[in-house]
């Protein structure tokens, strides 16, 4: 064997070697659940698009009625400003102060709007106005859709957690900066919320 040939063999014999190596110690394994995480995340993200873009139209729906409680309105307008003053990146899911931020200000959007739907039951007008009961029905599927979305994120990011805290996993980890995703808290499983201003007026024909 020439000596080019020879440093070519162990050239691909080294790299074979590192190979097996990075497979062994759950490198490949961290990148598809990294992937994946980045997936699921993103599902979460244009679900909570979607319940919010209803936001809109809702609070301009129940504004036209009479006498309705401005007080509830108003916390859900400050909510949804107060959520979408948080930039929701993909950097986000790697920093756990800026996610838990991230979960309070949407559990606080939320909270008003489940309080303003409650409300809304004492107004017949708007138990009866079709358009406001369709966008309650979109809401509702939105909600589930969410729940899906955000179920498969947590379970997503559990799967990566576990790799990271493991043995011997954990020592390639270490190695390349692997830190554990914060995740989602029972009590404040939230929403994103950066609607466009829509003018839904019921008065319309």
């Amino acid at each position: 064997m020439t000596a080019p040939s020879h440093k070519r063999w162990l050239g691909a014999l080294a790299t074979a070697a590192v190979a097996v190596s990075l497979t062994g110690c759950g490198y490949n394994e961290f990148q598809v659940l990294d992937e994946q995480s980045k997936s699921a995340w993103s599902e979460v993200l244009n679900q909570y698009q979607r319940r919010a873009d209803l936001i809109p139209n809702i609070v301009s729906t129940v504004k036209g009625e009479a006498n309705f409680e401005q007080g509830t309105l108003v916390k859900v307008v400050e909510a949804r400003a107060k959520a979408t003053s948080i930039q929701a990146t993909p950097e986000l899911v790697n920093d756990p102060a800026a996610f838990q931020k991230f979960q309070a200000a949407q559990g606080e959007l939320s909270g008003a709007l489940s309080r303003l739907l409650v409300v809304t039951e004492n107004y017949p007008n708007l138990k009866s106005n079709q358009g406001f009961q369709d966008l309650r029905v979109q809401l509702e599927g939105t909600e589930n859709r969410i729940t899906v979305a955000r179920n498969r994120y947590i379970k997503t990011v559990q799967d990566y957690n576990v790799k990271v805290r493991s043995f011997p996993t954990n020592l390639t980890a270490a190695a390349f900066n692997y830190e554990p995703k914060p995740n989602f808290t029972v009590q404040n499983e939230a929403q994103i919320s950066s609607p466009p201003v829509v003018d839904f007026n019921t008065d319309k024909k």
